[in-house]
């Protein structure tokens, strides 16, 4: 039976929210966007750049969930897998679930304002990117791809708040990003294989087949991979320490792909969460390393 949001005390809300929009997934993309500053000054910028980036990016991945919990909330609420999630579950109510995204918006809005005024420019592309990508999976297989590119907006919009202009240099690592989290996202979505057949949901692994979605899946990590060294070679700074880590995220990819399987897919939310965690740790702790160090 499904709680009932009016119930829910407001002292509970705070932890309801985070839980929403799996906050703690934050580290996916805010240590790329970070990367993206460093790479800007090839040096670390300084602490209020950083911190009004970082609410930005916080800001800015919470609007994205939100609205994917907001959109898809019926889809969810059929689906097995995800119908224990807060708005499917009455734990939080379609309006709540509204109301969180206009205030993410709004401190969004408001750490824009922080920034270079480029960056309040652009912004609309962003948030529209945020609106479309949950209806991608109704018409399309590449959605995977959709969502790697949305997330990969990330370095490339820190890139714009230290520098004040667009280059081409942070698009390298939005294509790392792209294809990273593409392809851990074709992992995921062999989880609901079945519902989605059912309910007429585009993925990869319901039109090509679980055992070829996750042969694409590791084309995509080695184009990631194979980004990380060309960055490596574009960006002076970056050296030794840095391809030293490429190469431990290189072996961790690895090993990701390595213990999903058509046969086994019980992994895959280590292969989800705990894994992808690590990597983007990795990646930022090595190339931040090898800036600072020289």
């Amino acid at each position: 039976m499904a709680a009932d949001a009016s119930t829910t005390s407001p002292m509970k809300l705070p932890a309801l929210f985070a839980k929403f929009v799996k906050i703690e997934h934050s580290v996916f993309a805010l240590p790329f966007a970070y990367a993206g500053a460093f790479l800007a000054l090839q040096q670390i910028p300084s602490f209020t750049k950083m911190f009004w980036i970082t609410v930005v990016m916080v800001a800015a991945r919470s609007l994205a969930m939100g609205l994917n919990r907001v959109i898809d909330h019926e889809i969810d609420a059929r689906n097995p897998r995800t119908a224990g999630r807060e708005i499917p579950a009455g734990a939080l109510s379609l309006s709540q679930g509204i109301a969180f995204c206009g205030v993410s918006l709004a401190v969004l809005a408001v750490g824009l304002y922080q920034l270079p005024r480029l960056t309040w420019y652009l912004s609309p592309i962003v948030v529209v990117a945020f609106v479309i990508y949950p209806y991608t999976k109704r018409f399309t297989s590449l959605c995977h791809l959709f969502l790697g590119a949305t997330i990969g907006l990330a370095p490339v919009g820190a890139w714009v708040a230290i520098t004040c202009s667009l280059a081409w240099k942070p698009f390298l690592l939005m294509g790392i990003v792209t294809f990273w989290i593409a392809g851990f996202d074709i992992i995921y979505a062999c989880r609901d294989l079945d519902f989605d057949r059912r309910e007429g949901i585009h993925s990869l692994p319901v039109s090509l087949g679980v055992r070829r979605a996750l042969w694409v899946t590791r084309v995509f990590h080695l184009l990631a991979v194979a980004l990380m060294v060309v960055v490596g070679m574009v960006f002076s700074k970056l050296g030794g320490i840095y391809f030293l880590g490429v190469a431990v995220v290189a072996t961790l990819l690895a090993y990701e792909n390595a213990i999903v399987s058509t046969r086994d897919l019980s992994r895959v939310n280590t292969a989800f969460m705990t894994m992808n965690g690590v990597i983007s740790i990795v990646y930022i702790a090595f190339l931040t390393t090898d800036i600072v160090v020289k």
